[in-house]
């Protein structure tokens, strides 16, 4: 199986400006997350990016990087664009790693390409973990998914899914013994094909009314394969808190994770 890692870096974040420069343990956050996805089975990685800093910091660090369109309105369209510039073919596969992501598991993301590659009739996979908390299930900013049994998703949503009527019609939020509840992974396997036309796709009203991108592709009718991982992997870096735990991890000499 071959694929190609695409990390999406773009400069502009509200919360953390300038962030995949900034230093996690003396190199920028991106070039640690590009190094994490090459220890991955991707036979390339490179960062796509809108600003001439963090293509001159991949370069340093030995990091193939590509310059995009500053004004793609979603991370996909970038990929879209990656896809053309390279020529890559109909069938080839193509992984979204976010550049804020300096933890992300290797083995998932082969678990992610792996998948896909398992299913020439698809054109998208990604990937949730199990739910064991009420609050994370109730929480908009955590995004659910439902599963067929075929381990293609239903449907996604910030609204706590499955809704466990008996358990929870006293309006109290908790956890139902036994929920299917999975949280959804924003890791994406991608075929080339799929990206050049996802440009040309109308946003949806349901990718609107939940503001879920994913949610374009399945109103457009294009399945979702879930790879369904054992446990919730590390967070990436969108707080000031989030930048504070990862930079003591690497300061303190530990390692990011490498199992699925």
């Amino acid at each position: 199986m071959n694929f190609t890692v695409v990390i999406p870096a773009r400069a502009a974040s509200t919360r953390l400006p300038g962030k995949p420069l900034l230093d996690l343990g003396g190199l920028p956050m991106v070039v640690r997350t590009a190094r994490q996805a090459a220890r991955s089975n991707a036979g390339r990685i490179l960062i796509a990016t809108d600003h001439a800093d963090i293509a001159r910091a991949a370069a340093e660090h030995g990091i193939e990087a590509l310059m995009t369109q500053a004004d793609h309105p979603t991370g996909t369209d970038r990929l879209a664009e990656v896809a053309t510039t390279l020529g890559l073919g109909d069938d080839a596969i193509v992984v979204n790693v976010q550049g804020d992501e300096p933890l992300i598991e290797p083995g998932l993301i082969d678990a992610v390409a792996a998948l896909l590659a398992q299913h020439p009739d698809a054109a998208i996979a990604t990937c949730a973990a199990p739910i064991l908390d009420a609050e994370t299930l109730f929480d908009p900013n955590a995004v659910k998914v439902v599963c067929g049994a075929d381990a293609r998703a239903l449907y996604f949503s910030r609204a706590p899914i499955p809704w466990a009527r008996d358990a929870l019609a006293d309006g109290r939020q908790r956890l139902a013994p036994g929920l299917p509840a999975w949280l959804h992974i924003g890791l994406y396997a991608y075929r080339a094909g799929f990206l050049r036309q996802f440009p040309t796709l109308p946003p949806g009203r349901l990718e609107r009314v939940e503001a879920l991108e994913q949610l374009r592709a399945l109103e457009q009718g294009f399945p979702i394969l879930v790879h369904t991982a054992d446990a919730v992997p590390a967070r990436g870096v969108d707080t000031p808190e989030d930048l504070a735990r990862v930079r003591a991890l690497f300061d303190s000499g530990g390692s990011p994770p490498t199992a699925a």
